[in-house]
């Protein structure tokens, strides 16, 4: 006999966010920005282009999408003269349904199973964008497989399958900027550093966050698990939040090999110092195992601990 979930009542600070986060979205426009966002095919969309979809002006589009990234529902990253938005893994597990167009020929009852069909043309959409960054560097072929590898690396452990691809576009990008830097085909001006735990949901995070805040761009930081859960928890954003640290586009990812092999430094802690021995990971059938390390120096973190002041990571290399 299956065991019924527990349900427990929301936190005061957990309240709060999500009070916060309901009030962003309470707004019509902002609503349907977030809907867009959320429904894109190619997992994030350009400033110009939500604007094109409204009779308001650029700089009132660009308020609202401001406040939907302080609210942790939107991330956004520079690149070259624009400006790019995705939807946090928060926005894609918590109001998915919520935001959802349905799609055509389903009924009610299936409204958020998506086709093969659906989501290959979306894949298809993604590789086609990410092919044209890396143009020069990865053949089509190459962003193709590394876009289908990590949709199926992410499907294997997401609660929500719909908004999927959202994630996936981050994902394989992050993927090919770190296998550009292990073989050499870019030159990284900055050190690379990887947190790795076993569930990518806590320590790791935190850790991540830490020096991504103390050290800027200086340091280029990831964060990984042995084997990822659908979520970073909860309690651990809301920690990191009263320190002043930001986990908002933060999600569980898969440890891969050419991730381990642009890191400078990887940072174990918990069975996922077990790395130094695994033989490389199996990404075509999105085993979780752990990759060698290659060139990377590694590190096995002694000690982890969250506090209201500073201090997560005590490590002893």
């Amino acid at each position: 006999m299956s065991k019924l979930p527990v349900v427990v009542p929301l936190s005061r600070e957990d309240a709060e966010r999500r009070a916060a986060q309901l009030r962003a979205v309470a707004d019509p426009t902002r609503l349907r920005l977030l809907s867009l966002v959320l429904t894109h095919p190619a997992g994030e969309v350009s400033a110009g282009q939500l604007a094109a979809d409204f009779d308001q002006s650029q700089t009132t589009i660009s308020h609202h999408l401001r406040l939907l990234c302080e609210a942790d529902l939107l991330t956004r990253e520079r690149r070259q003269s624009f400006t790019y938005y995705r939807p946090t893994h928060h926005a894609v597990a918590q109001l998915a349904t919520l935001l959802g167009v349905q799609v055509p020929g389903q009924d009610a009852g299936s409204a958020f199973d998506l086709s093969s069909t659906v989501v290959d043309r979306q894949l298809e959409h993604i590789a086609g964008q990410l092919a044209t960054r890396f143009t020069g560097v990865f053949s089509p072929a190459t962003v193709r497989r590394y876009v289908g590898e990590s949709y199926d690396l992410l499907a294997a452990r997401s609660r929500v399958r719909r908004f999927l691809p959202s994630l996936t576009a981050s994902f394989a990008a992050d993927r090919l900027t770190a296998l550009a830097r292990a073989e050499g085909k870019t030159r990284g001006r900055v050190s690379e550093v990887l947190f790795v735990c076993v569930r990518n949901a806590g320590r790791s995070q935190m850790a991540a966050g830490f020096l991504s805040q103390l050290a800027g761009d200086r340091v280029v930081v990831r964060s990984a698990g042995s084997l990822p859960v659908a979520l970073v928890d909860a309690n651990v954003v809301t920690a990191m939040d009263e320190v002043g640290v930001y986990l908002g586009g933060a999600y569980p990812k898969p440890l891969s090999d050419e991730i381990v092999r642009a890191a400078d430094v990887v940072v174990t802690r918990g069975a996922a110092t077990r790395a130094r021995s695994i033989p490389a990971s199996d990404t075509s059938t999105g085993r979780s195992r752990i990759p060698r390390a290659g060139r990377s120096r590694w590190c096995d973190a002694s000690a982890m601990r969250s506090t209201s002041r500073s201090r997560i990571l005590s490590a002893s290399c």
